[in-house]
């Protein structure tokens, strides 16, 4: 069978040699078409964080030159407790099992979570490239922008979560005085930690969402600067409501990184308003405004209804 029998036999090739801009300029796509996509899409960001899954189990118990293991890497806040506060069974720090199996599902949630942040560029990337045939070209780039940057401001509010973890619970462990100590197992622990680290990266996004609005035209640094008190207040609010723990450290924390990556956004959209209207000027369309309702002459226009000659009768009454 050649070639070309088997591109008429699967669909899936067919379908996508048609999604390149190339091929499709006007980046129009049939349902079915849209299903093909979807379906390549999905499978490269899996097996992306399937590639990514492995090697967090891996590196769970097997250390990378000369760097921690994950499992180390892991247990650290919880073992920067005072000894009298934690389960140290022979002078180390360890977590608790109660379950059978309980590390090896553990091991699993955490490898995902390595794939999914490691390969988060990949899976981001397939994402834009799903929804960017109906996006504008100007869109498009607004998108590769976003994609960039999310993924650096996750892997931020990520780590701002882990060096803040270590004083919420020492916080947290510390009512009990030296009555109690911190006997945690290892799902509970594992789970309100990769919680903490996912709130923390996913509102670092907020910020950014702001400033593409901003480019996109729909929100202007006016507005947000007439809304800076409220959006303050509604970021601590946020920041209270979100964070996992009941400790004010994690969630100051959010607060102020909050805070301040909002007024960097501000920034960046009081220049590029700045821009915009700069660029309304040269073309003599200052004074603008997208939300103003355009002038609309209702008169009606003098239409001429002299009966229009074609060449033939033209020709004859030459």
């Amino acid at each position: 069978m050649g070639a070309s029998a088997l591109g008429r036999l699967n669909p899936f090739r067919k379908g996508r040699r048609r999604w390149g801009r190339r091929h499709n300029p006007d980046g129009t796509m049939t349902l079915v078409d849209h299903l093909y996509e979807l379906r390549y899409r999905l499978g490269v960001a899996v097996v992306a964080v399937t590639v990514g899954a492995i090697f967090g189990i891996w590196w769970f118990s097997n250390s990378i030159y000369g760097l921690p293991t994950l499992s180390d890497v892991l247990l650290e806040p919880y073992c920067q407790l005072p000894v009298t506060q934690r389960l140290s069974p022979n002078g180390t720090c360890q977590l608790l099992q109660t379950e059978p199996f309980e590390i090896f599902m553990l091991t699993l949630k955490v490898g995902v979570s390595v794939g999914a942040v490691l390969f988060s560029p990949v899976w981001l990337y397939q994402l834009w490239a799903f929804i960017t045939p109906g996006l504008y070209a100007k869109e498009r780039r607004f998108a590769r922008l976003f994609v960039a940057c999310a993924t650096v401001l996750f892997v931020a509010g990520a780590v701002l979560a882990y060096y803040i973890l270590p004083t919420a619970l020492g916080f947290m462990s510390g009512f009990g005085g030296d009555a109690f100590f911190t006997a945690l197992t290892g799902g509970k622990y594992i789970s309100f930690m990769l919680l903490l680290l996912v709130i923390f990266g996913v509102s670092f996004e907020l910020p950014l969402v702001l400033v593409m609005l901003n480019l996109a035209g729909i929100v202007s640094y006016a507005k947000l600067k007439s809304w800076w008190r409220g959006l303050v207040f509604a970021l601590f609010v946020f920041a209270a409501i979100a964070t996992p723990g009941q400790d004010p450290f994690s969630m100051l924390a959010l607060a102020a990184a909050l805070c301040v990556l909002f007024a960097v956004a501000m920034t960046i959209c009081k220049f590029n308003d700045k821009r915009r209207a700069k660029k309304l000027e040269g073309q003599g369309l200052e004074g603008l405004s997208p939300d103003e309702a355009s002038n609309i002459d209702f008169r009606a226009s003098d239409l001429d209804t002299t009966p229009s000659q074609s060449p033939k009768q033209h020709d004859d009454v030459t």
